[in-house]
């Protein structure tokens, strides 16, 4: 069960996302965290955000859409509070600190102070987020842009950097790839769809910021066909999510070429889903005669990449 990856020794490949799980206090009342493979801890930015106005969240088939709008204590908040308490209570988890800014200048100082913290193993850059007038998707939509963020992110961090890419754009491997040649050292995907439902009393969206992020079960399907095209088009590892809720989800996942798994809203309609989760995965691995995810990622890797690997082999002899 064990996953190694740039900065990141983890247990087994489970690990809630960004978002959907705050800075794990809450959830800590339900069970122990330690079993967790990691933690992406909620986006932290340079200053206080109250995040969007209100309705903010609403349900949809198989889903839900949110525009919560990057509500966070800030930076020196997380820093003196919630990686402290996460240290004190599960000194032994790695924690992944997911970053996003308004302007470049915001995303390179929280990424410089927040990796110096003794817990954070590794940056998970927000260049993604749909629901936020400034930042966010604006970095993630030209690979140009993209790219100069996360060399300079790169630059100034002191643990491996993640970069979360966005499914709303036109080629995401052409994002991926433009990342990857600015040296970072894996991808997150996906972040959520841009949805919209209607209040039909009201004739007004539901959500009061017009449209939100879609996620749950009902974008799984989109979030493994894009896992698989980014991670035959590069080199880095991917952490896979978007839509998995089960066992054989977060399996397909890594079948589609994810070498670890973050999951989302499921946390919201059952707490206990991380552990049920990780719980399965053994019993799901015995029954299709796989040993272990190493394993599965090498047979995984020649079949997505065997050109590279052949390509590879070629120079070193």
């Amino acid at each position: 069960m064990a996953v190694s990856l740039p900065g990141l020794e983890l247990s087994n490949p489970i690990m809630p996302a960004s978002g959907c799980f705050g800075f794990g206090a809450e959830y800590a009342e339900y069970y122990d965290l330690s079993v967790l493979g990691s933690i992406m801890i909620k986006a932290a930015t340079a200053e206080p955000r109250r995040g969007n106005p209100v309705v903010r969240v609403a349900e949809t088939p198989s889903g839900m859409l949110n525009a919560i709008g990057l509500q966070n204590p800030g930076l020196d908040a997380v820093m003196a509070e919630k990686l402290p308490w996460l240290a004190e209570h599960f000194p032994d988890l790695p924690i992944i600190a997911n970053v996003a800014g308004t302007l470049t200048e915001d995303y390179v100082e929280v990424s410089r102070v927040i990796s110096t913290a003794p817990n954070v193993a590794a940056l998970e850059i927000n260049i993604s987020c749909p629901n936020v007038k400034h930042g966010g998707i604006t970095f993630g939509t030209r690979p140009e842009v993209a790219a100069q963020l996360t060399a300079a992110i790169v630059a100034v961090s002191q643990v491996p950097v993640y970069v979360k890419l966005s499914p709303n754009v036109t080629d995401i491997v052409e994002i991926a790839r433009a990342v990857a040649g600015a040296g970072a050292h894996g991808l997150t995907l996906i972040n959520t769809l841009t949805g919209m439902r209607i209040d039909l009393r009201r004739r007004r969206p539901l959500i009061a910021n017009g449209t939100g992020g879609l996620s749950g079960p009902a974008v799984l399907p989109i979030a493994l066909r894009m896992v698989d095209a980014v991670t035959r088009a590069v080199d880095i590892p991917v952490i896979g999510m978007g839509g998995v809720s089960s066992s054989r989800d977060a399996l397909e996942m890594m079948m589609a070429g994810a070498s670890a798994v973050a999951v989302g809203t499921a946390n919201f309609t059952d707490p206990l889903a991380c552990p049920r989760i990780i719980g399965g995965l053994e019993p799901l691995m015995d029954q299709l005669g796989i040993d272990s995810l190493a394993q599965l990622q090498a047979e995984v890797d020649a079949e997505h990449r065997p050109d590279r690997h052949r390509s590879d082999f070629l120079k070193e002899n």
